[in-house]
């Protein structure tokens, strides 16, 4: 099995790095206008999302190709 990418609010952060909100539909034309980014530290839990739809994603995996 793969590893998880996208996390919910309680869960805790496997690796430091910068988190930011991606939708539940993550195609260009449906992009997140002014998402919110956090700073974790690896164990830190996630906090609460801007909306119950979105979910939090390591920036260099939440890149729209």
């Amino acid at each position: 099995m793969g590893e998880q990418t996208e996390f919910e609010e309680g869960q805790k952060a496997p690796n430091p790095g910068i988190y930011t909100e991606v939708g539940e539909a993550r195609s260009f034309h449906t992009e997140i206008q002014n998402p919110k980014s956090i700073k974790m530290k690896r164990g830190d839990t996630f906090p609460e999302t801007t909306n119950k739809n979105r979910k939090w994603k390591k920036v260099e995996k939440a890149r729209v190709h």
